[in-house]
């Protein structure tokens, strides 16, 4: 499995690397890491009247401050990453380093805590998000998630996009720890046994295939309310969804039910945005 954790040095990008570093893959196989910083350019007027070796001299010596400690939380989880800093627009590289490097997963800290203005997960998230289908998991506290083995609520809606996030989760539950416990969720309009057996089916028989007994939870209402108030009551500590979203503005880059979802609880959240 290859991660990418884009760093900053902020608390959010500290509980990035601990999510990754406390949960080594299946019989002490560690993912292949990349640790990515990138710098906002220099102005232009002030790349000028330095020159280019200072100003290349300065990114290199700022992305050190950022890259070494978070290569040293690593190296004591005895992982061993590579990294690299680039310049330009944090979330267009995060997703352009993303795409050319077939990563797995971005693993990111999110700065965002409100709807207004795209600041619902930060604006570097938000680019990240809208500008490559790679999966994101969003840590969206500055602290992540601390036990060896997560509770994994994944929200499905009969879709492929759910579907695909069923197929990730199963290819790749080792990331969430050596006995994690996972939850299937629907929302229905109207408590229909034949609709919440349409959804969660396929799902439970992809996990049985693996021997994974997965719990179920099965609610009615509103789609974007009762997935929200589940996370909150029920505290997974990794809520996935999968997003219909195409576009960057509005809210159309995740979908409206992951949108609100996000607008309405803290949880750290997976997003497959590819079927």
């Amino acid at each position: 499995m290859k991660i990418l954790i884009p760093v900053d040095g902020s608390p959010y990008s500290d509980a990035a690397l601990e999510f990754v570093a406390a949960r080594p893959l299946r019989n002490g196989d560690h993912p292949q890491i990349d640790l990515l910083n990138v710098q906002w350019p220099v102005p232009p007027r002030a790349g000028r009247a330095v020159g280019a070796d200072i100003v290349r001299a300065w990114h290199e010596a700022n992305s050190q401050k950022v890259l070494k400690p978070a290569i040293n939380t690593l190296w004591r989880a005895n992982m061993d990453p590579a990294w690299a800093y680039r310049v330009g627009d944090p979330g267009l590289e995060i997703a352009a380093w993303a795409d050319k490097h077939d990563t797995d997963l971005i693993v990111m800290g999110s700065h965002g805590h409100t709807a207004v203005k795209g600041l619902l997960f930060g604006s570097v998230t938000a680019k990240v998000l809208a500008a490559t289908h790679v999966p994101v998991l969003a840590i969206r506290e500055a602290k992540a998630p601390r036990r060896k083995s997560l509770q994994v609520a994944i929200a499905l809606d009969g879709s492929a996009y759910g579907a695909a996030a069923v197929r990730y989760i199963v290819s790749h539950r080792a990331l969430f720890g050596p006995r994690p416990e996972f939850t299937l969720l629907h929302v229905a309009e109207a408590p229909v046994p034949l609709v919440f057996e349409s959804v969660l089916d396929p799902a439970r028989d992809q996990f049985a295939a693996e021997g994974v007994v997965a719990a179920e939870a099965r609610l009615v209402g509103n789609a974007a309310a009762e997935i929200a108030a589940y996370a909150r009551t029920a505290k997974p500590d990794i809520l996935v969804m999968g997003s219909h979203g195409r576009g960057l503005f509005t809210s159309a880059f995740l979908g409206s039910v992951a949108w609100r979802v996000a607008a309405t609880c803290r949880t750290p959240l997976l997003l497959i945005r590819r079927v």
